[in-house]
Order: C-alpha cells, then structure tokens, then sequence
C-alpha cells in the first residue's frame, strides 16, 4: 500500500460525547464489519465499558475506503475520555497524525475536552472539531462552534455538524480526514522502529504489543528487540485489527498493527518502548512517553491469605494491558500478605478492583486510598511514603508535605455558590473565574489531592446536577499540618484503618469513623470498644454492644445470691472470651473511610 493513501487518527472528547458511537458509525460506513455482527460500542469489548458507557482502554481498527477512485486504509485508535486515563488518551495520540474533537451540541466544552485538546496540541497533531448530537432538542450547535473558534481558531463554518446516532453527516467526518489528516512520514527504507502504545496477554501466544511503525518494515521471520529492555524474540504473528485480530505477513512504515512476541512476563515488555530488528538495529529509540506516576495508592489484599499467588498472577496480568498501574508487596498486622497498588485516580482504582474481581474471580479487600506524601526528618533525610502505616515517629518528623492540585471546573453559573461552598470544605483555596460565555463559567482552584480524590467527584456531579466537570493537574508539595490518626479495635490498632489528616479535621473525622465502624462491625458475645487516637491521646471513641444470652432465664425465684453467682460466672467467661476472641473486621469498614463526609 502506498503511505500516502494511510491516514492514521484517533477520536478525543469528554466522557460521554459520543466518540464510541461515532466509531461504530465509521465502521459500518466502511463495510469493516457487517451488518450481522454489529453491536453498539464495539471497539468497547470489556462488560465493565458497556455496562458504564465509558471506554477505559485505546483500542485499534483498520478500515478501508473508497475515495475520489482511490482506495485509503484509514487506522482509527478510540480513546478513554475519563481524567483518569488521560496516560491511555497521550499513548494512543503518539500513534496519530490526526484527531477528530467530538464534542456533544448540548454540552459544549468540558474539563477534559479542553485536556485531551492541550494533549494532541502537544503532539503537534492536525485537529478536527466535530459537532457532535446535533438532533437533540437542547442542542445548540451554532453557540458550541463559536466556543471551539475561541478556542482553536478553527473557522466555525469549516466545522462539521453530525448525529453519531443517526448517521447524519458521518461520511464527511471521512472525507474530512482523508482530506485534511497528512499521511505518515518516516522512511520505509531506514532500520526498524515502531512504538509499542498498548499490550495485552494471551495465554498461547505470550504478550501481544500493539505497534505503529515508523521506520522501516516489519515481516513474519525477522528477528526483533525491545531497545529499553533489550529483550529478543521472534514474533509468532504479525497482523492488524479489522477490527478482530487478522495475521498479515508485513507491517511497513505508517502501518499500526500489533506483534505476537511470545514473550512471558511484563519486564520484557513495555508498553512506550520502541522496537527493532535484532541484527539492523536502530541508533536512537523513538520518543517514548515519559513514565507515569499514580496518584492514588490503596492496598490490595486477598481475602483467603491462599489467593496471595493467585492476585499477584492477577496483577502481573493486568500490568500488560494497563500501563500505568503499579504495585509492590506489602503486609499487614490486621490483612496479612498483600499488595501496594498506585492509580492514577479513584475511577480507576475502581476499575482495577472490578476486573480483578470479574475478569480473575478473585474475593479481595480493598484498603483505604491514600496519596504520596513528603515527609522530612529533623536530620535533614527526606521520605516519600504511600501509606500511614510508614510514617515515622513523630518525634523524629520536621514537617510534612502533601500533594496540591490545580483544579479547573467548568459549569453553568447558578451552581457557582454551591460548588464554591463544597470546595472550600475541602479546604480548596480560590484562585480565579473566567466567564466562557453568558451562562458558562471556569473556576480555578488549588486544592490538596487527599481531599479531591476521596468523594469530590461525586459531590461536585451531586451540587451541580451533573453539568459541572472537573480537570485537574499536578501543582507542588507544600507543608501543612498533618497528624497520623490511628483506629483501634479492641485495643488493637488496625493499621489497614489508619489515616493522615489535617490537624483540624482530626477530631471530627475520628468521630464520625469510629460512629460509621460502631455500625458495620458485626456484634460479638463480648464489648468492642472502637478508638481513634492520635499518638497515646484518644480523640473519640464507641463502644459495639455484646449478644447477651440471659443466664437468669431458667433461674426464676429463689435467692438473688444464686442470680449473683450465675452472672459473676458469665462476667468471668466474656472477660476470658474477650482476651482470646478476635474481632472480624468486613470490608464495609474500610469502604467507610470512602464516605466520611456524607452527613
């Protein structure tokens, strides 16, 4: 195939624009699949993508299609639209010359359309607004194409008006990347180089990396390498997406397809890095992405201390298909072996739970989320700790610094108060508003990454009826006054329980945690008495009441020494139980710190 007659692009947008529907439209209007095997969202081949309408992975389809006599392969990459996989959105856009901006006529530009716009703007990508949901009844095309001229510069009549939906104006958004996408550049003739932007594991062909090359050539019984790892194979398939896996013989320049490497385990393997011919080898990788770093770190434990292997082989697996999760092994006192995970959000810290749980039957208990903080010693050493259970004493600590954010929210103007009121709760601090428009406004805030990533989200989609959104972006770490908040169970300390607060916030959060675990603590025959302390000092406490069996029931009349006796005997025996009886700690009580602020 001629590069020239290659385009190769991918669709960007907030969540819930349209960009997997516009997708299926692509691929009917291209004969790429047939009418018989159609189904909505069908580049969205994970239940948990149908069943939340949000696409998690970037995945790949060839397509091909007639144009002005000349036949085109156009390669399509579908993208995530949630903040928490902006990693999968900046990987797929390596792969591209060009993106289509959909963006929803009722909506207009949201957080991420506007993050996924700087990204592609990054790559120095051709971009494409589309008009998206133009049959809608609250639809207001002509304003949304105004908003995207002020914001890319794009002439508002160039722009295309369609309906995913119905199919209305889907063959121009074609033509229009045929006409305005350039065609791969990169040397045909030069050594071997494509990107590895995406993998997934199959238990008979070892890690399958998807790739776009961009030197050179690839074919069925050359010897390649990974030039990070330096990793050797032989692929066992080369072929494309159509959009079902197909095995061709060759993948020249500007082709994206994918590699059967044969390869067993991640550490050979990483997606970002570049491949190369084994004995021709290229001199300088291509520009990988730079690595990722979470967010958000929980720990991971199997509920049958049995599963440890089971989760890990779980984990490994999971790594392959989603680059920017991270894990180590960890234990603890209360939930024995486990792991250590980093996220890049709580969206998908959800995500991960679910597929481990769905995709690998796994029973698991998910601690509470915390982020990365700094902590300097007072001799001078700095610590980087995920988790409470690693603070030092305080004894030893100078100070401590937790991660900000910069936060932009974008939002109708009559929820502005009660957006305002809910971060300042958070202990957001207002930095500036810009008016998009008559009715749209853009609140920028700073705000620490603890309070955002917990139930901000949620409550920010409760205050504003869903139309407000939200971005946001790494700031600095700044010192602050922050205490470890212990919770003991039965005189236990729990450390799977164990908090970092802000000093102000303590006393209330211990008590409505210790008011939440008082509840979903099952009752034992003996008293519970739950705590949370902050160094030796006990800031709240409740108690779980004991089951009573009535010992008297049978003891009707006759001396009251005799009744006496009896419960001295039962006192004895619940002092006894309660030394050696230990407490079941279920995983409502951990999804409990999820929620402290709903009252």
């Amino acid at each position: 195939m001629n590069r020239q007659n290659i385009r190769n692009f991918c669709i960007i947008a907030h969540v819930d624009h349209g960009k997997s529907t516009l997708a299926d439209r692509l691929l009917q209007l291209t004969n790429t699949i047939s009418e018989r095997d159609m189904q909505a969202q069908l580049l969205d081949d994970m239940d948990l993508e149908r069943e939340r309408g949000v696409t998690i992975k970037a995945s790949a389809v060839r397509m091909t299609y007639t144009y002005e006599g000349e036949e085109y392969i156009i390669n399509l990459i579908d993208t995530p639209g949630h903040v928490d996989f902006t990693y999968e959105v900046s990987r797929a856009l390596q792969a591209c010359e060009g993106a289509l901006l959909v963006v929803d006529a009722s909506q207009g530009i949201e957080a991420q359309t506007l993050t996924n716009v700087y990204l592609a703007l990054e790559q120095d990508l051709e971009i494409l607004p589309v008009i998206n949901k133009i049959d809608l009844p609250a639809a207001r095309p002509e304003d949304v194409a105004q908003e995207l001229e002020n914001l890319l510069g794009h002439p508002a009549e160039d722009m295309l008006f369609i309906s995913a939906k119905s199919g209305i104006g889907v063959e121009d958004v074609l033509k229009q990347v045929i006409c305005e996408v350039p065609p791969p550049s990169g040397d045909l003739n030069a050594p071997l180089r494509a990107l590895v932007f995406d993998s997934h594991y199959d238990a008979y062909k070892g890690v399958i990396i998807y790739v776009r090359v961009v030197d050179g050539e690839i074919n069925q019984r050359d010897m390649l390498k990974m030039m990070a790892t330096g990793a050797k194979f032989e692929p066992i398939e080369l072929g494309i997406f159509d959009p079902r896996m197909r095995p061709i013989n060759s993948l020249g320049a500007g082709e994206v397809g994918y590699i059967a490497t044969g390869l067993k385990t991640i550490q050979q393997c990483r997606v970002g890095d570049t491949v190369t011919a084994f004995n021709n080898s290229a001199e300088q990788p291509l520009p990988g992405y730079k690595k990722i770093k979470p967010m958000v770190y929980a720990g991971i434990y199997p509920t049958d201390n049995d599963a440890y292997s089971e989760l890990k082989d779980a984990l490994e697996k999971l790594q392959l298909n989603d680059a920017s999760l991270v894990y180590e092994p960890e234990n603890s006192q209360a939930l024995n072996f486990g792991f250590r995970v980093g996220f890049l959000g709580l969206f998908h810290m959800e995500i991960i739970q679910e597929r481990l749980e769905r995709e690998y039957d796994l029973d698991i208990l998910v601690t509470a989320p915390s982020v990365e903080y700094r902590v300097i010693k007072r001799n001078g050493e700095v610590m980087e700790i995920d988790s409470p259970a690693q603070l030092p004493d305080e004894s030893v600590i100078q100070q401590i610094e937790e991660p900000w954010m910069d936060i932009q929210i974008y939002t109708p103007q009559e929820y502005i108060g009660a957006i305002m009121d809910l971060t300042i709760k958070k202990r957001g601090i207002y930095v500036t508003t810009e008016y998009l428009d008559t009715n749209r406004v853009i609140l920028k805030y700073e705000m620490p990454l603890s309070e955002l990533i917990v139930d901000y989200y949620d409550k920010l989609k409760s205050v504003s009826r869903g139309y407000a959104s939200l971005d946001y972006s790494f700031k600095e770490y700044r010192a602050e006054d922050l205490v470890k908040m212990d919770i003991l169970v039965n005189g236990e300390p729990l450390d799977a329980l164990s908090l970092i607060v802000h000093r102000s916030q303590a006393h209330d959060k211990g008590q409505r945690l210790v008011s939440k675990l008082k509840d979903v603590i099952p009752r034992q025959m003996f008293v519970i008495p739950i705590q949370a302390a902050i160094g030796k000092k006990v800031i709240s406490r409740a108690n779980v009441k004991a089951l009573r069996k009535d010992v008297l029931a049978k003891c009707y009349g006759g001396d009251i020494t005799r009744k006496k006796k009896l419960l001295e005997k039962q006192k004895k025996g619940k002092k006894r139980m309660k030394m050696v009886g230990s407490v079941e700690v279920p995983q409502e009580a951990f999804m409990s710190l999820l929620s402290l602020d709903d009252e």
